[in-house]
């Protein structure tokens, strides 16, 4: 089971392959926000990497993040935890004025994924 370290939380056992923006909620408690309900379309769900940052990324991801001209964050919906990594949460419920974090994104990234 890989371990998601949080930064300023802790560090989680996360099933392999669970998606990082449910392991963030889940396993972290972390009110994350994830506005679109995980479909990379609202960069809501962003987080910084400190270390285990995968190399892949799926196109919807790599395509959202170019159109917001994001860079130095990744979408936590889009990414599997399938290896340890320690990440900072950048978007969270508290302080954003939000009613709720959105819908709960499903098991498997969506939009099926693309890799690149």
């Amino acid at each position: 089971m890989p371990t998601l370290t949080v930064d300023g939380v802790g560090a989680f056992e996360v099933p392999a392959g669970k998606r990082l923006v449910l392991a963030l909620t889940d396993e972290a408690g972390i009110d994350q926000l994830h506005a679109c309900g995980g479909n990379a379309r609202c960069t809501t769900c962003k987080v910084e990497f400190v270390s285990g940052e995968p190399t892949q990324m799926t196109e919807a991801e790599k395509t959202v993040l170019a159109a917001k001209g994001l860079s130095g964050v990744r979408l936590s919906c889009q990414i599997a935890c399938d290896a340890d990594m320690t990440v900072r949460v950048v978007s969270r419920l508290a302080g954003s004025g939000r009613a709720d974090a959105g819908k709960r994104p499903t098991d498997a990234i969506a939009p099926p994924p693309v890799w690149t």
